[in-house]
């Protein structure tokens, strides 16, 4: 075997010292863990931000639609049927997207009114989706006589339907979906609720069904 010279295995050694060729890459390995998980983070929270944003928005663009859609009839009175409904909450579920609000969530419909007493009523109520969800604010025929009450909506801020007309009242419910991992948010279940006041002259007497009759998204 070949022997180094003592002179020869210094200047070898002295060499290896100042080489730093693979610094960089020593650095990047320590690195690469925190830099994937801060990255993580951030889609995960993106994610949950839009999931956020597109439930409230479900929620106000559903409100709107059903205070302005309905039937013109000869009586000069819109009639708000059954196949609006279910239009609604078809526009409803593609505005979602991506999001799976009816496999993973709920939309209840309420038309909020008031009652031969004066009284907040909800004269009825329509439902869309797959999930365990129920109103928070109250259920069909809460409300139909008396004056006890108070109208939909958190306690102290309930909405109120005006005389002669109807309000209404969105609740949007979706259990979140992570695409990266549930240990970082989990999957948090978002509410949101949207009213708005009918727009026109609407015959509040009942949802019609005229024929070809659709199928009510009843409750």
């Amino acid at each position: 075997m070949t022997s180094i010279p003592k002179s020869g295995l210094m200047r070898r050694l002295r060499r290896f010292a100042r080489d730093r060729s693979g610094v960089a890459y020593i650095e990047f390995v320590y690195a690469l863990p925190v830099i994937l998980a801060i990255g993580m983070y951030g889609i995960e929270a993106t994610n949950l931000a839009m999931a956020h944003m597109t439930t409230s928005q479900v929620a106000l663009s559903l409100a709107d639609n059903a205070s302005r859609i309905g039937q013109d009839s000869t009586l000069s009175l819109t009639q708000f049927r059954e196949a609006d409904a279910n239009d609604s909450f078809a526009a409803a579920e593609h505005q979602a997207g991506r999001f799976d609000v009816v496999g993973r969530g709920r939309i209840i419909l309420s038309s909020l009114e008031q009652n031969d007493e004066e009284g907040q009523w909800i004269h009825w109520q329509r439902c869309f989706g797959d999930g365990d969800y129920e109103s928070s604010y109250g259920n069909q025929g809460d409300g139909q006589t008396g004056t006890d009450f108070p109208g939909m909506g958190p306690t102290g801020k309930e909405v109120k339907a005006p005389p002669d007309n109807a309000v209404m009242f969105v609740e949007v419910f979706y259990r979140y979906e992570p695409i990266v991992m549930d240990s970082l948010f989990g999957e948090p279940e978002l509410h949101y609720t949207a009213s708005f006041v009918v727009r026109d002259d609407r015959d509040l007497t009942r949802i019609y069904n005229p024929s070809p009759a659709a199928t009510p998204s009843t409750c």
